[in-house]
């Protein structure tokens, strides 16, 4: 199969496996050891972004064993797989290299099943872990006690905002109106992205004493810009993020008896498939990289990840935290510099002039990577096999 990009809207539907692959081991080979990293690791979000990045440089950097889950599509004869599949065999595949161990879940990590599942294998090949990173996205969740299903909303609080928005496919910068949030909308938000499921995974794990003294374990957020906080922090997924600080606190208080931690990371702004879904953050993130790299100072996911673990969670030094006490590693895209160009930008930035003040191709480019196009070193035009060889569903 000749394998190309097929987008639709906000959606690539398929995935190449070879560039998906060279993506896996190009981040594996940026990493250096990590002094007193975790050792047993478990990451609920592994096959992505900062999930991903987050088991990389656990497992290659610290020399962690590592549990990951993750929620994909299996290839078939005639259908790609999903790219973080992909990426899950690319890993699976270099740790083995490494003689590390390396096991992939596939499930829905929100199910009480996965929890089991994961205890299970625990207790079977790892005895104890002594770091959960929490890195899901999903813009659903069932319930595991209701059974009700809950979708997220992406929309601001208490009125309708007008913002400006970049259509990412067609370079086009205009302006779109966005009406308020319900407060079901709100809370079904709150139910799918805020903290109650991280808390359950710590239950199941501290019921089932699968947790290492000293055990650590980290959720993942973005807070962003004054520029997009009327559709990110001061709306509904704001709300979801602040149920986050809740939930670390009340697990740190839980963890007390282990002498453990749980912090919410706070990290910069990256291209995800779900970002691009999100009314005026890609041209917040074109003008951003644009300065950020011209600073000197533009991180991937895994440079990012790779500081956090070194400067926050393993350090010998306490980490630095925020009056809510998050770990913020997005204090370079924060910076006063940055942010003053990137303010300074927003009200001059047209369709005429966007080549000039941001990095549209910068964004488009890293859209592809996440499936696996435009990576350098890869034949896009050979016969590949979707299954990599494996028997299809």
């Amino acid at each position: 199969m000749i394998i190309r990009p097929r987008i639709r809207g906000f959606i690539c539907t398929t995935a190449h496996p070879a560039g998906c692959a060279v993506n896996v081991r190009a981040q594996i080979a940026r990493i250096a050891p990590v002094s007193n990293g975790p050792r047993k690791a478990l990451v609920l979000g592994a096959s992505g972004g900062y999930g991903l990045a987050s088991r990389i440089v656990a497992g290659f950097g610290a020399g962690a064993d590592t549990l990951g889950v993750s929620f994909e599509r299996a290839p078939t004869a005639t259908r790609t797989a999903s790219a973080g599949w992909y990426n899950n065999v690319a890993f699976e595949e270099s740790a083995a290299e490494r003689g590390l161990y390396a096991m992939t879940l596939d499930g829905d990590a929100f199910a009480d099943e996965m929890k089991s599942r994961v205890v299970e294998e625990i207790r079977a090949s790892l005895g104890q872990i002594d770091l959960l990173v929490y890195s899901l996205a999903s813009p659903m969740r069932r319930h595991p006690r209701t059974g009700v299903v809950h979708r997220s909303a992406i929309k601001p609080l208490g009125q309708t905002v007008h913002i400006k928005n970049l259509n990412q496919a067609t370079g086009d910068v205009g302006e779109v109106d966005l009406s308020p949030a319900t407060q079901e909308e709100t809370a079904a938000t709150v139910a799918v992205m805020g903290g109650e499921d991280w808390e359950f995974w710590i239950s199941a794990l501290l019921d089932a004493q699968v947790l290492a003294p000293g055990f650590k374990t980290v959720s993942y957020t973005y807070i962003g810009s004054q520029l997009t906080w009327p559709i990110y922090w001061k709306a509904t997924l704001g709300k979801a993020k602040e149920d986050l600080d809740r939930a670390a606190h009340a697990i740190g208080t839980r963890l007390s008896g282990l002498h453990g931690a749980a912090r919410v990371a706070v990290l910069k702004a990256v291209v995800t498939q779900a970002s691009s879904a999100i009314p005026a953050v890609p041209l917040y993130l074109a003008l951003l990289f644009k300065v950020m790299k011209a600073a000197g100072n533009h991180e991937e996911c895994i440079d990012h990840i790779d500081r956090l673990f070194r400067t926050a969670l393993y350090s010998d030094e306490a980490p630095v935290l925020d009056d809510v006490d998050r770990i913020r590693m997005d204090n370079w895209e924060l910076s006063d510099a940055i942010q003053a160009e990137v303010v300074q930008r927003w009200p001059l930035v047209s369709t005429a002039t966007l080549p000039e003040l941001a990095d549209l191709e910068g964004i488009r480019g890293d859209f592809l990577e996440i499936f696996g196009f435009g990576v350098t070193g890869v034949d896009y035009d050979a016969d590949i096999d979707p299954t990599l060889g494996r028997a299809p569903n």
